[in-house]
């Protein structure tokens, strides 16, 4: 039998929060092993479709200690700082920072359970392998990733019944791995939005279900979005707005990154409706009368930045260019004008679904009281859970807007590792009086 082997930290997942941890636990020289089921940052390899890129520019979604430019262990191509990166080169910039300050990964292992030791510090980490690991610390860096959602809207009778295949946009890799026939893609966000412009382009006929959503522009005055959340003080918003958590972002960085907006899909032929609400045993998928309120309030989101970004370069007497011709929309679509409410599956032409629709947790292999809710959702305070020595790092608003992005999953890290090297603290002190002895 293979001893159990002990160690200060155990980080549970090598995607970008775990090499951020990695990294801070390493230049504070405290032990810990990352162990990571699949590969070095799997998800942006395999959990994405062949012709994504980030969201955001090269020189922003990066860690500190490298950019995409530098010279890396790979021999990867440099990509100029305003470039959105492809998934792919995103993957291979974790692996060589991983390499950059050897990161003890180990792949390949699958963490089944952790667990608090009985009347005893630290917890037992259990490999689907066999191998055991004690640890004072355990970091969940799984991500938000993690369980594909599609909700429950048509049934697998109906869908088999209409000659519908339905899959997630986690399983979507291109055009050509879709059957023939038209597609209904579920989701406005980033991934829904590009997924069917894709889809489009390539000839097939595309209906879009846009939910509610904020629409920032890609760029505005010479300035990528992100340099202006940041400047406005947006990525530091320390929680969502009430009745917003969910809502997603529609923005890409698709094509070298464009302004989304929607009444140009609709010119381009992808057809719009509103929220997909349900579907009945004939076949017969309803949408929510709400296209029109989604895209407004998409609307008044983009032009809300735009008079923000315009005060902000008043107040502070900045020499960028005018843009007038930003704040000029379009008419609306007949589609928001005389919306497409029902849909009948079987005589549409529609032969795939495809969800775009997020993702839900698994910790069902931490089983540690009190770090769960009833839900199966993470309690935290900024990533420290109220089990002494269990943290979470790379959750959506874990401390700020920018807790799920590359670069702000990075300073959450930080921070948790601080908590981790107070707690060590506290472990190794003796009063002088036992010293003495």
């Amino acid at each position: 039998m293979t001893a159990t082997e002990t160690t200060e930290v155990v980080v549970i997942g090598a995607g970008q929060s775990g090499i951020a941890t990695s990294e801070h636990l390493t230049a504070a020289g405290i032990p810990h092993i990352v162990l990571e089921r699949d590969r070095i940052a799997e998800k942006w390899r395999t959990g994405r479709w062949d012709s994504l890129c980030a969201n955001g520019p090269a020189w922003h979604d990066r860690f500190p200690n490298l950019t995409f430019a530098d010279p890396t262990p790979s021999g990867a191509e440099p990509i100029d700082g305003e470039a959105f990166a492809h998934h792919d080169r995103v993957a291979q910039y974790f692996e060589d920072y991983a390499a950059g300050f050897a990161a003890p990964v180990r792949t390949g292992v699958e963490v089944v359970s952790v667990s608090k030791r009985a009347r005893q510090n630290g917890y037992l980490i259990v490999c689907a392998d066999g191998a055991t690991i004690v640890a004072d610390h355990v970091v969940s860096a799984t991500g938000p990733f993690q369980v594909p959602v599609i909700p429950p809207v048509i049934s697998q009778d109906v869908a088999d019944s209409c000659g519908i295949t339905q899959i997630h946009s986690a399983d979507y890799d291109n055009p050509q791995s879709l059957p023939d026939g038209g597609v209904l893609v579920v989701g406005a966000g980033s991934s829904g939005l590009q997924i069917a412009a894709e889809l489009n382009k390539a000839g097939k006929d595309v209906t879009l279900a846009v939910g509610a959503h904020d629409r920032p522009p890609r760029r505005y005055r010479g300035r990528d979005n992100v340099w202006w959340l940041g400047v406005l003080g947006k990525w530091d918003m320390a929680a969502p707005p009430v009745g917003a958590e969910h809502v997603t972002i529609a923005v890409t960085g698709a094509e070298g990154g464009y302004t989304v907006d929607f009444r140009d899909l609709a010119a381009d032929g992808i057809h719009l409706v509103g929220r997909a609400e349900n579907c009945d045993a004939d076949g017969i998928l309803y949408f929510r009368d709400d296209l029109a309120d989604n895209i407004h309030a998409g609307d008044r989101n983009l032009l809300g930045l735009y008079a923000e970004a315009d005060a902000y370069i008043e107040v502070n007497g900045l020499d960028l260019p005018e843009e007038p011709e930003a704040w000029v929309l379009g008419p609306d679509p007949v589609d928001v004008t005389d919306p497409v409410l029902s849909l009948d599956l079987a005589r549409s032409g529609i032969r795939t679904v495809v969800w775009a629709t997020g993702y839900g947790v698994d910790y069902s292999w931490l089983n540690v009281d009190g770090v769960t809710d009833d839900r199966g959702r993470p309690v935290h305070q900024r990533g420290v859970s109220p089990a002494n020595g269990v943290y979470f790092v790379g959750l959506p608003w874990l401390s700020r807007r920018g807790s799920s992005f590359i670069w702000g999953c990075w300073h959450d890290a930080k921070y948790v590792v601080d908590e981790i090297m107070i707690q060590r603290g506290y472990a190794a002190y003796t009063p002088e009086k036992e010293t003495a002895r």
